[in-house]
C-alpha cells in the first residue's frame, strides 16, 4: 500500500503529538500526586521524565530524517575487496593407545578411534 509523502508525515507529526499530549497529562497527574499529602520525590521524577518521553518519538523522526539526508548527500561509495582469510590449522586429535577396561570405554575408543580415521581422510583428501 503506497501513500504519498505528505499523509506519512501528517501521521507522524499527528503520533508525535498525541504523544506529547499524552505525556504532559501524565506529568501533571504526577505532579498532582507530588503535591498531595502522600507524594513523594519519586513522583517529582516522574513529572521531569514524563515530558521527555512524551518527546522521544519527534526526536528520532528528527534524527532519522537527519541521517537520510546525510546519506543521500553522501557520495556512494564502493565497498571495499576483502581479504581472504588465513587457513586455520586446526591440531591434530590425540589417540589414545590405551586398551580401556571399561567395555563402554571400549566403544568409546573405537568411535574416537573412527573419527581420527574420518579426519586423516579428510586431510589427505584437502591435499
Amino acid at each position: 500500500m503506497a501513500t504519498s509523502p505528505v499523509a506519512r508525515r501528517l501521521a507522524i507529526a499527528g503520533v508525535c503529538l498525541l504523544s506529547l499530549v499524552l505525556c504532559c497529562g501524565l506529568a501533571w497527574w504526577q505532579w498532582e500526586k507530588f503535591s498531595s499529602a502522600n507524594g513523594t520525590f519519586q513522583n517529582l521524577g516522574y513529572v521531569l521524565q514524563w515530558p521527555l518521553f512524551g518527546l522521544f518519538p519527534a526526536f528520532m523522526f528528527w534524527r532519522i530524517r537527519q541521517l537520510r539526508l546525510r546519506a543521500e548527500a553522501a557520495p556512494p561509495q564502493e565497498p571495499e575487496e576483502r581479504a581472504k582469510p588465513k587457513p586455520v590449522r586446526l591440531p591434530e586429535p590425540r589417540v589414545s593407545r590405551e586398551q580401556p577396561a571399561d567395555p563402554e570405554d571400549a566403544e568409546l575408543a573405537a568411535y574416537n578411534a573412527y573419527l581420527a580415521e574420518l579426519a586423516a581422510r579428510d586431510e589427505e583428501s584437502r591435499k
